[in-house]
């Protein structure tokens, strides 16, 4: 049996701590929601910032909230190239024994010793989906994309929580080799 699932792309971003939000933007600062994103508790912020490592700058990076525990900044792997940095890909909150980056913001700005990294592709589940389908926290698929440029994506890694909603999320260089624009479809093998 087939198991179509949507995939989004998702460009980098950035997270931000409460912390780190206020060092950037001021004391008690909140997010303003620009969009409501597919992911029920996700949101692009209307705030960006740019980032410095080196020498190289990247500007008008989407701030996504809600807020986190840790900041962290998801690149890919072209970006990674650009500013001559080598992170790790992982999935979005495994920052351990990652680069750092400056992050420049209208208040201020905020020297991160870790943090970067490239999402690693995964899929997101709710838990009532997961037992429907058969999968766990944890469990690793391969999904086909069909069209011009047919691909195969392994190693894909599916993150089970209540609140998720099943979608694959790929960053901009998986989109762009599969031809996907912000929006498609696979099938989970």
């Amino acid at each position: 049996m087939d198991i179509k699932i949507p995939i989004e792309v998702s460009a980098r971003h950035i997270h931000l701590s409460k912390d780190d939000l206020e060092k950037l933007f001021g004391k008690g600062y909140q997010l303003k929601k620009m969009k409501q994103l597919t992911q029920p508790f996700d949101f692009s912020a209307e705030e960006t910032l740019d980032t410095k490592i080196n020498s190289q700058v990247l500007k008008n990076l989407r701030i996504v909230g809600p807020l986190r525990e840790k900041t962290q900044v998801e690149l890919s792997i072209t970006d990674a190239v650009g500013l001559k940095i080598e992170p790790p890909i992982r999935l979005s909150g495994d920052i351990a024994a990652t680069p750092g980056i400056i992050l420049i913001g209208p208040a201020g700005e905020v020297e991160l010793e870790k943090g970067v990294i490239i999402a690693k592709r995964h899929i997101h589940c709710s838990t009532s989906e997961a037992e429907k389908l058969g999968f766990k926290n944890g469990d690793v698929v391969s999904v086909k994309v069909e069209g011009e440029r047919p691909i195969i994506f392994k190693e894909v890694a599916i993150r089970v929580r209540d609140d998720y909603k099943l979608c694959l999320h790929l960053d901009t260089d998986e989109g762009n080799a599969a031809g996907i624009n912000k929006i498609g479809q696979g099938i989970i093998l």
